[in-house]
């Protein structure tokens, strides 16, 4: 269970795009640019982070902050439609949440396991479990509903 104090690390563990290594991140200092503790390229988290299936369940359970999964084919017209919003959602949400990325087509484990039958599928996690989820292009409004029902840190 995430510590509900308002001074905890509130963390994202994300695998480095360039080198492969885990690391933990300080979603607090999202601002600051973190860099992998191997190879020392920035984790930019100012825009949807691409994720595979190999990366997805350390993510999705050891981040203590939501988590919004796009899962999107780069042929899908609606996925296509949902990429600016999820990318302004990123960026004005930086440090609150992670916005990732999984290609059904390169990734159809992930996409299995959670029972994604139509794309473009938001789900947003907390603490490791679903909790919320919306099919198909959806407008900004609709989003900022579905990621400000899940409940806070002070909440929880």
């Amino acid at each position: 269970m995430t510590d509900a104090s308002p001074d905890a690390t509130r963390s994202i563990t994300l695998r480095c795009a360039f080198c492969l290594t885990l690391n933990r991140i300080d979603a607090g200092r999202a601002d600051d640019r973190p860099m992998c503790g191997s190879c020392e390229r920035p984790f930019l988290l100012d825009r949807p982070v691409k994720v595979t299936d190999e990366d997805f369940d350390p993510l999705v359970r050891e981040t203590d902050i939501p988590v919004l999964v796009d899962f999107y084919a780069d042929w899908c017209g609606p996925c296509k439609i949902m990429a600016p919003v999820l990318d302004d959602v990123a960026r004005e949400r930086k440090g609150e949440i992670v916005v990732v990325k999984v290609d059904t087509d390169a990734n159809p484990v992930a996409s299995q396991k959670h029972g994604i039958r139509s794309i473009p599928t938001l789900v947003l996690f907390r603490d490791g479990e679903e909790a919320g989820r919306a099919v198909g292009a959806v407008p900004a409004d609709e989003l900022a509903a579905l990621i400000d029902a899940a409940p806070t840190d002070n909440e929880a």
